[in-house]
């Protein structure tokens, strides 16, 4: 990430991972679980290109780097998610509305 500038937590995390000290936090079920969902959205044949916020990117890279997936397999298993219905809205259930 050449010009994105980094919180201090951020920096800490990316020096913990790059020095190879990062532990991942997930436990054996949250593990197996998002094991599932890239084999699921592994096997792709077909190609797209989006046009997305620098913003938008930087917080799916470090939210992929939490769950310890490349963030692309995560930008693929929420799109498979949000399409087979098990994607759910949580701030339109803390409001009491229906999610499209």
């Amino acid at each position: 990430m050449s010009d994105t500038k980094l919180d201090r937590e951020e920096e800490e995390l990316l020096e913990a991972f790059e020095s190879g000290e990062f532990v991942s936090e997930l436990d054996d079920a949250r593990r197996e679980s998002l094991a599932r969902s890239a084999e699921v959205t592994f096997k792709k044949d077909r190609r797209i290109n989006i046009r997305i916020s620098s913003r938008d990117l930087e917080a799916l890279q470090r939210r992929a780097l939490e769950e310890g997936l490349p963030y692309q397999s995560l930008v693929a298993s929420i799109l498979h998610k949000y399409v087979s219905g098990s994607l759910k809205d949580i701030s339109a259930e803390k409001t009491g509305q229906r999610s499209r």
